[in-house]
């Protein structure tokens, strides 16, 4: 009874609010991880961003000022990764806050001493455990193949569902947990290994610092490029197609 009362709820919520035609046309067609999509799916995308943006507050700092395509293209991006997950799976939190570019943040970290340090970070985004998600409009915008600011902060946010970030998001249901850890444990050790070395890599170094953005970092890559992520790491690709229940 209460989902059918939620569905008619949020039929109601896309009669008023849906995304007009001209303003997604115009977004979509800048939205790389969309081509992917086939009409249909387009479609649904637009009802789930409509929805993000009714439930979900996006915020301004240091000046910047959203317009109305801004907010579409924020909402569009982090559409994509709950598109045939729900955006129940997005509860907890409530507000985007966008900075016109990169910030400084504080890194917390404890010495071999116990005691805790504080130092300054530039970030590109950043995601809060129940907090908000925080990005740089200007990396929205000028993001190299391959990567997607809000859709790395959008996967940390599913990581940390069971309280924690640490590239292991709660399985969906079928889902073989000891597959999922022994493909992102393998790809991880390698991926960390070419960076250590020197070597090149397929996919941003940033993804060997920890497990944690080792899974946003590929989810970028698995929506952006995902003949890439397939061909170099084909047991990760074939999780994150179970976890995300989407093929690009």
């Amino acid at each position: 009874m209460f989902s059918v009362l939620h569905n008619w709820y949020r039929q109601r919520i896309l009669h008023k609010h849906r995304i007009p035609d001209d303003l997604w046309l115009a977004v979509t067609g800048e939205v790389r991880a969309a081509r992917y999509l086939s009409a249909g799916d387009i479609d649904r995308l637009r009802d789930t961003a409509s929805l993000f943006l009714y439930e979900k507050s996006i915020e301004p700092a240091h000046g910047l000022v959203i317009t109305d395509a801004m907010r579409v293209r924020i909402a569009c991006d982090a559409a994509i990764p709950v598109l045939n997950l729900g955006l129940d799976y997005y509860r907890l939190w409530y507000a985007v806050i966008v900075y016109p570019e990169a910030f400084i943040a504080r890194d917390v970290y404890q010495d071999e001493a116990g005691v805790l340090h504080t130092q300054p970070g530039i970030r590109m985004g950043e995601a809060w455990l129940r907090g908000p998600v925080i990005i740089s409009w200007k990396d929205v915008l000028s993001h190299p193949a391959g990567s997607n600011v809000i859709i790395h902060e959008m996967a940390h946010k599913l990581d940390m569902l069971d309280g924690v970030a640490n590239g292991r998001p709660p399985m969906q249901q079928g889902m073989d947990q000891e597959q999922w850890t022994a493909a992102f444990s393998a790809a991880f050790a390698r991926h960390t290994e070419q960076v250590e070395a020197g070597d090149p890599t397929e996919i941003d170094s940033y993804a060997a610092n920890s497990p944690a953005e080792f899974f946003a970092v590929t989810s970028e890559v698995f929506f952006e490029r995902p003949q890439v992520l397939q061909k170099i790491w084909p047991d990760v690709y074939n999780q994150l197609v179970l976890y995300y229940r989407q093929q690009p």
